[in-house]
């Protein structure tokens, strides 16, 4: 479930950034070329600079304004965290899940694997998911949105609702849109020894795994390769087909297929509730961090 604090930090601050530097105005006004003209021959000679040495400061002059705020924001990070505790769907997945987790502190990527028979499964998602999210973007099928409006106006010519039904149904809906999760990426890897792998791009969302790709290297090196040199060679590979193009029953037994490997429903409803959890957590070492920074 996403959290207020995320969507509160997507909106912009450009407002209150800015500072009082931009407004200043020159302490003195320079001299005229007229006025240049009348000094005394004289004081051309003077010396034009100080005797006086400046010490460079050792903190600027915001800095204790800057470290306060990241203690606020610090302060707020820990209650929230506290208040919230670890979503039951990140708990009770943790505790029974097939799947061993690796989350590295510092790290966007979190990395799920497996043994399943004789294949090796790796699923990895990132908090960048979230860090990139629009605030203002609707998760909600439109399809869905469009058949649920036409529902509720044919509802409305043939039936008169209660006042007191209609507060309920939008207490409903109040309680829908804030339980309403975002979609999250998926890279899965199902690999096999000296057969090479399948990888499989998926996208996971209110408890349902889309599947966009399948796609089949014959050196599994070219599943997990990131390098340029993998990259480039993957580019004049013939993997497979987009997955909308293949057969319906095709689709099924693929989607089938994945669900007995442990990426279903479960794994769809924890991975977006553990990034929006992780992401917390690594904005708050992050405050940290750059707390420590400043104030040294």
């Amino acid at each position: 479930m996403l959290s207020i604090r995320s969507f509160a930090r997507a909106v912009p601050r450009t407002a209150s950034r800015l500072t009082a530097s931009a407004f200043r105005t020159p302490s003195a006004r320079p001299a005229s070329l007229l006025q240049s003209a009348w000094i005394p021959a004289r004081t051309q000679y003077a010396a034009a600079f100080s005797t006086t040495t400046i010490r460079p400061s050792k903190s600027g002059e915001g800095d204790d304004e800057l470290v306060a705020k990241l203690e606020s924001e610090i302060q707020m990070e820990n209650e929230m965290s506290d208040e919230g505790g670890i979503p039951t769907s990140v708990k009770d997945y943790l505790e029974n899940g097939p799947f061993e987790i690796l989350d590295t502190p510092g790290q966007e990527e979190v990395v799920l694997t497996r043994q399943f028979g004789d294949e090796t499964i790796k699923v990895t998602f990132s908090i960048a998911d979230l860090n990139q999210l629009d605030p203002e973007a609707d998760f909600q099928d439109p399809a869905m949105g469009d058949e649920e409006d036409n529902i509720n106006q044919g509802d409305e010519k043939n039936f008169k609702v209660a006042p007191e039904d209609q507060i309920e149904e939008q207490d409903g809906e109040g309680e829908e849109e804030q339980e309403q999760s975002f979609p999250a990426r998926l890279n899965i890897v199902v690999e096999k020894a000296g057969k090479g792998a399948l990888a499989v791009e998926a996208v996971v969302q209110e408890g349902m795994v889309v599947i966009d790709n399948v796609f089949y290297y014959t050196d599994a090196s070219h599943a997990y390769g990131k390098t340029a040199d993998k990259v480039h060679e993957r580019q004049d590979l013939y993997v497979g087909p987009p997955f909308s193009n293949l057969d319906e029953d095709l689709q099924v037994l693929l989607e089938r297929y994945l669900d007995e490997r442990g990426i279903n429903a479960a794994l769809a409803l924890f991975v977006p509730d553990y990034i929006d959890m992780k992401e917390q957590k690594e904005y708050l070492r992050w405050l940290e961090n750059v707390k420590g920074f400043v104030e040294a």
